[in-house]
C-alpha cells in the first residue's frame, strides 16, 4: 500500500524500506522521510519533513489523526524500531529510542530524547529538550517518570492502542473546496459548512474545519497546522490575523484573536475567548467559556497566566506566522504541479 498523499518536497521525495502494511485514507507522508520495514499509519495520519529529516525504523504504528513533524533546518524526527504512537498525538522533532509507545494525545516537543523502552502514558506533555529515561512509565505535563515498567507491559499497551484502533474509522472524505488562490487547502483536509478563509491563510494535512453548525471565519495570514480539528456548535469560531493553531489543537465555537499562538495538542473549551496577543502553551485545555487575556502565556489544565509575554516570545510568534505563510505558498505550487 501507499499513502493517499505521496508528496516530494523541495524535490525529495520520501522513501521506503519496503511498502507499508497499512496506510488508512487520508494519510500523508511528505518530503525527506524515510521510513523501515512493515509500516502501519492510520487514517488521517501526517508525516512531514519539510526542512528537515524524519527518520523512521522498522514495524512503525502510528495511529489516526496523529503529526510526525521537524523544525525546520534546526531539529529533524528520529523515531526507533518498534515505535507505537496513539491517536491524535503529536512528535514533533525530536528523538525516539526503540520500543516505546506514545498513547493517545501525547505531545513531544522540539529536541527532547525519549530513551529506549519508555512508555508515555495518554495525554502527557513531553517539554522541549526533556529527556525521559529507559524502563519507565512517564506522565503528566511536563512528562515525568512516575513508576519502573513491568515485565510485557509495553507490549500489552501497545497491542491496547491497536485493537482500540481497529475498532474506529474516519468518517467522509475530502470535500472539493474552492477557496481564494491566495491561500492554501491542503489536499488531505476537510472543510464542511460555511468555512471563510482569508488571503495568505493555510490549512494543512488532514484538518477538520466543520461548520454545519455555524460558520468558521479564518482571517488573513493564520495557519491551521496537520490535523487541527475545528467545530461549531452553533456560535460560530472566529480567527483573528496573523495567528498560529500549532497541530492537534481542538477548538470548538468561541473567538481567538490577532496575533496569537495557540500550541500543538491543545483543547480549548467550547466559547473559549482568546484576545488578541496570546500564546498558549503546547498540551493546555481550557475550560468551556474562558477568557484569556491579552499579553499572557497561557498553560495547564485549565490554562492560567504563566508569564507575561516579552520581546522574544512575540518574535517566534511572528517568525512562526512567516515560516508557514511560506510553507502555505510552496505547498500551493506543489499541489497545483501534482494536478
Amino acid at each position: 500500500m501507499t499513502p493517499d498523499l505521496l508528496l516530494a518536497f523541495d524535490d525529495i521525495e520520501p522513501t521506503f524500506a519496503a511498502r507499508p502494511v497499512w496506510c488508512g485514507r487520508g494519510s500523508a507522508v511528505i518530503g525527506r522521510a524515510s521510513l523501515g520495514a512493515q509500516a502501519w499509519l492510520g487514517d488521517e495520519s501526517v508525516i512531514r519533513a519539510d526542512g528537515h529529516d524524519v527518520v523512521v525504523g522498522d514495524r512503525f504504528w502510528l495511529g489516526a489523526r496523529s503529526t510526525l513533524h521537524i523544525a525546520a533546518e534546526v531539529y529533524p524526527c528520529i523515531v526507533g524500531d518498534r515505535v507505537t504512537v496513539g491517536r491524535d498525538a503529536v512528535v514533533h522533532a525530536c528523538t525516539v529510542g526503540d520500543d516505546c509507545v506514545i498513547e493517545d494525545a501525547c505531545v513531544v516537543l522540539d529536541g527532547s530524547l525519549i530513551e529506549d523502552g519508555v512508555l508515555l502514558e495518554a495525554g502527557s506533555t513531553v517539554f522541549p529538550r526533556t529527556t525521559l529515561s529507559a524502563g519507565f512509565v512517564c506522565a503528566g505535563s511536563p512528562a515525568r517518570p512516575v513508576r519502573a515498567l513491568e515485565p510485557g507491559e509495553l507490549a500489552e499497551r501497545a497491542e491496547r492502542l491497536r485493537e482500540a484502533a481497529a475498532a474506529e474509522a474516519v468518517a467522509g472524505q475530502p470535500e472539493d473546496f474552492a477557496p481564494d488562490p491566495a491561500v492554501f487547502v491542503a489536499r488531505t483536509a476537510r472543510l464542511h459548512g460555511r468555512v471563510g478563509l482569508s488571503p495568505g491563510a493555510s490549512v494543512f494535512f488532514s484538518c477538520i474545519l466543520d461548520a454545519t453548525a455555524g460558520p468558521i471565519v479564518v482571517g488573513a495570514n493564520v495557519n491551521v497546522q496537520d490535523n487541527c480539528a475545528l467545530h461549531t456548535r452553533g456560535g460560530g469560531l472566529a480567527i483573528g490575523r496573523d495567528t498560529t493553531l500549532g497541530h492537534n489543537v481542538l477548538a470548538v465555537d468561541g473567538r481567538i484573536g490577532s496575533g496569537c499562538l495557540i500550541g500543538m495538542g491543545a483543547r480549548l473549551g467550547p466559547g473559549t475567548v482568546v484576545e488578541d496577543d496570546v500564546l498558549v502553551a503546547a498540551g493546555s485545555a481550557t475550560d468551556p467559556g474562558q477568557v484569556l487575556a491579552s499579553g499572557w502565556l497561557w498553560g495547564g489544565r485549565p490554562a492560567r497566566p504563566l508569564a507575561r509575554l516579552d520581546a522574544d516570545r512575540r518574535a517566534m510568534m511572528a517568525r512562526t506566522v512567516a515560516s508557514y505563510a511560506a510553507y502555505g505558498r510552496a505547498y500551493r505550487k506543489l499541489q497545483a504541479r501534482a494536478g
